[in-house]
């Protein structure tokens, strides 16, 4: 009997402890989080409530796990799998701490910040350096792990002696995936591309909404995700219509007859844009800009705050124009003449057979 009361007895001792320790540890960061409502640090580390139990648990178990009085082969893997759990669980802690505090820098600066360039540039950077630390942390744990087997001490003796040899190897394997890290950490310090921009690569239109230290996804307007590796955007140009600066200026093209109204039509533009939530009232234009022997080509300019707007806004301009002609104005629609040319009816048909003599009358020196 007492083989088994005390096994149970550390068991729930330690599941006791740790239930009363989180639950202690969560009130008061709630309640801190309540007297300092300017920084959501203390909300975000609450989320570390359940790392932070699982390790005191984890702790308390592997050091009175021999209290339970379990025979030598239990104990030894006993104590064994509670080290490996612990040093997880301390890697989860880790990260979520570090998660949490970098999130509410962000948060404190985003909130605070009037250019959405450069709080799209900090969110960039903020979430590599998540991934970056996640990486580091679970590397070192995994590498922690396995050194707690003894087996594995003898092998990284022997395996340091050849790390040089190995280094080059794995190097020259994982050169693509090496230059994706680097070309992650460069587009995050660098300044090249941020989460929220407004790209165009390989023809398509989207927003950038993932980036990693490997790849970037870009949602297209349709809702289409492209994943691309990251070294794309460093070794290839593309454009970015919010670099700097989201606002854009479009332009409508028509082709119209050579009768049509420009100064009509320009006015109409005037009223359409005003009329127009979309337009940002910077600058707009309506202009000829080429002509051909049946048509003229007409441009109008418009602006606006983003690419959205710019999009809806070109839309607008070139439904409300067109209608504008066919109802007011038909004539200045392009349209196919096939009817002869005025005045051709009555002038004489000039495609006869050459002159005869007759024709042509006396010549010099006849009578």
């Amino acid at each position: 009997m007492e083989g088994v009361l005390r096994p149970l007895s550390v068991i729930g001792g330690a599941l006791v402890v740790t239930v009363i320790v989180g639950w202690v540890a969560d009130q008061a960061m709630r309640r801190i989080d309540v007297r300092h409502p300017e920084t959501p640090l203390w909300g975000l580390l609450r989320r570390c409530r359940w790392p932070l139990q699982v390790v005191l648990c984890a702790a308390l178990l592997r050091g009175g796990y021999r209290a339970a009085d379990l025979t030598g082969s239990h104990q030894e893997a006993v104590g064994h799998a509670l080290s490996l759990v612990l040093i997880g669980a301390c890697a989860w802690l880790v990260v979520r701490v570090a998660v949490a505090i970098v999130e509410a820098g962000y948060a404190r600066y985003a909130a605070s910040a009037h250019d959405p360039a450069r709080v799209r540039r900090v969110r960039t950077q903020v979430t590599l350096i998540q991934r970056l630390v996640t990486a580091i942390v679970g590397v070192v744990a995994v590498a922690a792990m396995l050194l707690t087997f003894p087996d594995m001490k003898t092998v990284g003796t022997s395996m340091l002696a050849s790390a040089g040899l190995i280094g080059i190897v794995a190097g020259v394997a994982a050169q693509s995936t090496l230059g994706n890290l680097f070309a992650g950490l460069q587009i995050a310090f660098g300044d090249v591309v941020r989460i929220g921009d407004t790209v165009v690569v390989d023809g398509e239109w989207g927003r950038v909404e993932e980036i990693t230290l490997t790849y970037l996804v870009v949602t297209t307007w349709d809702e289409r995700r492209i994943t691309m590796p990251v070294s794309y955007f460093t070794s290839r140009p593309f454009e970015n219509w919010s670099r700097n600066n989201p606002r854009m200026t479009g332009t409508v093209f028509f082709h119209l007859d050579h009768s049509t109204p420009i100064d009509l039509m320009r006015e109409h533009l005037h009223d359409v844009l005003k009329a127009t939530l979309e337009w940002d009232q910077r600058a707009w234009s309506l202009v000829v800009t080429d002509t051909t022997p049946s048509t003229i080509q007409v441009r109008a300019l418009v602006t606006a705050k983003d690419a959205d707007d710019i999009w809806a806004l070109r839309c607008v301009v070139r439904e409300q124009l067109i209608e504008w002609l066919r109802r007011e104005h038909p004539y200045a629609l392009p349209r196919l003449n096939t009817a002869p040319a005025p005045g051709l009816e009555s002038a004489p048909d000039r495609r006869q057979t050459p002159p005869t003599g007759e024709d042509i009358g006396p010549g010099p020196g006849t009578t």
